[in-house]
């Protein structure tokens, strides 16, 4: 097959900046490539890489993009142009990936020799499904995004397919098996983690409140919370100042048991930072945007225990009490934080129990591997490409 995968205006491919979809995409496109497909990826041109090479037996087409914004309507804008100069450039093909918003409105009828559009969904669909009539499949990370697209148009139940997101979970195994060696691991500190874009829609604010009560209990074990992101709005972070607010909330936490670090893109570096985690919080409050986060599955696979929010997206991964614990975070902020510190003192305490969850919780994510995603994306698209090629 001829596959061509598209990706956002404000990242570039490989993910030297970042980016959960165009971590994602890139290594499904590698896995294609692999598998005897002929693939094309066009992403946001980039200094240093080339606007046009071969790399892994993937074509890269690298057009001009532009810098993520804090205005909603500004983005959409960039992305319909960056949609228009997508297409442009486009070449003939069986199917087309994309996380772009524009691009699956018109592309059937702008240029319908590239094949097949699929839509990748990493976010809760916010009403742009009822224009996408024209695609032939829509690629779904949880069930609680299948039923959203299915609730906004019933018409394009049958072309759903759910695909979590996947993650890398020999790599991030491999690199925690000194955790289930049959013993506690005896590390000093031990270490809360999040990593993530540092925003406010991510909940870090009754995160900081909940260390504060942490740090208040003084026969805890030695631990430390850390949070690795980007802040900068360009990346997808709150800025500069958000991130000083958060600092400026509870200043004696600094240095002893806080620590905001930068980015860490590389992912053989990444996963040996989820390996030093013991617990990891995911505490978003974007009911309306999470799809199901990339981070929690790699910490789940690095052996952390998991500790998330209750948006529906993570009822695919986190069963409380089996392989993490979830909380309230529809609560009042004091009863989130109230609820968060009490699941960190507990997993603090109980070395037996954090190493149980953690196991189970390495376990449930092994299913999210990239390698079993790709046989199921590539089955989807096999029966795109045999079927009728005239619009639905």
């Amino acid at each position: 097959m001829k596959i061509s995968i598209v990706s956002g205006f404000f990242l570039p491919v490989p993910a030297l900046q970042g980016g959960a979809m165009e971590k994602i995409w890139h290594r499904f496109g590698r896995l294609f490539a692999a598998a005897g497909h002929e693939v094309t990826l066009l992403s946001r041109r980039w200094p240093g890489l080339p606007d046009d090479a071969v790399v892994d037996g993937v074509r890269f087409l690298r057009l001009p993009g532009a810098n993520h914004t804090r205005s909603l309507p500004l983005n959409l804008l960039l992305d319909l142009r960056w949609s228009i100069r997508v297409a442009r450039a486009l070449p003939s093909g069986d199917a087309v990936i994309t996380n772009a918003v524009a691009l699956p409105v018109f592309l059937r009828r702008l240029k319908p020799h590239a094949g097949h559009v699929c839509v990748s969904l990493g976010r809760m669909p916010k009403g742009q499904i009822r224009l996408y009539g024209d695609v032939s499949c829509l690629l779904a990370p949880s069930a609680a995004v299948v039923a959203r697209v299915r609730h906004e148009s019933p018409a394009l139940a049958d072309r759903v397919l759910l695909l979590p997101n996947p993650i890398d979970w020999p790599m991030h195994a491999a690199a925690t098996e000194h955790k289930f060696a049959g013993t506690c691991p005896a590390t000093s500190p031990l270490i809360l983690g999040y990593v993530g874009r540092i925003h406010p829609e991510k909940g870090l604010e009754q995160l900081l409140d909940a260390a504060a009560l942490l740090a208040a209990q003084t026969d805890l074990p030695d631990w430390r919370l850390r949070l690795i992101g980007p802040v900068s709005v360009a990346q997808g972070g709150g800025g500069e100042a958000y991130r000083d607010t958060l600092l400026a909330r509870h200043p004696t936490l600094a240095g002893k048991h806080l620590e905001i670090r930068a980015p860490v893109f590389d992912p053989a570096e990444l996963a040996r930072h989820y390996a030093a985690m013991d617990v990891f919080c995911y505490p978003s409050l974007a009911a309306t945007g999470e799809g199901l986060s990339v981070a929690p599955l790699e910490a789940m696979a690095a052996g952390a225990v998991p500790v998330l929010s209750q948006l529906d997206c993570y009822n695919d991964i986190l069963t409380s009490g089996e392989n993490g614990f979830s909380f309230d975070h529809t609560a009042p902020p004091d009863r989130v934080a109230g609820e968060l510190a009490a699941h960190f003192s507990r997993l603090l305490r109980a070395g037996p129990e954090r190493l149980r969850l953690g196991c189970a919780a390495q376990q449930t994510a092994r299913r999210f591997d990239y390698a079993v995603q790709a046989e199921s994306v590539l089955a989807r698209l096999a029966a795109l490409a045999s079927g009728p090629s005239a619009r639905r």
